[in-house]
């Protein structure tokens, strides 16, 4: 059984800057690798970045490309993703998750339908 807690979310100013934490434990070797999604009020919960248990290669999404990277700290089985150049429209729960399947990898965000496990979330909420 894989346990996923999310950390780091707080209250910003547009322009500002966050690490979300995702502490993992369990096994998680069954998975392809672990995704950040986010949802945002009265909106679909979207996929937004990857990073594979193979290799570590990661994937973001088109649109936060260039603001978010994904990373690992195996030793603390933890994996982040450094959100930058917050904007009203960033304000979300943010979730990780365990992948079971990711069609089209590569070429397109991770899917709800791949999760096999979610954390409970972390809320990032940006003012002005």
């Amino acid at each position: 059984q894989v346990h996923l807690v999310e950390s780091g979310g707080a209250l910003v100013q547009p322009g500002g800057s966050l690490r979300l934490s995702c502490a993992i434990s369990g096994d998680t070797s069954d998975y392809l690798g672990i995704a950040w999604f986010r949802q945002a009020p009265g909106q679909k919960r979207e996929g937004v970045s990857f990073i594979s248990n193979k290799d570590d290669t990661t994937y973001i999404a088109d649109s936060v490309k260039g603001r978010f990277t994904i990373s690992r700290d195996k030793a603390k089985n933890t994996v982040y993703l450094q959100v930058n150049g917050l904007t009203p429209e960033d304000t979300a729960m943010f979730y990780c998750a365990t992948i079971k399947y990711y069609d089209n990898y590569g070429h397109s965000p991770p899917s709800v339908d791949g999760v096999d496990s979610w954390g409970k979330g972390t809320l990032v909420s940006v003012f002005s």
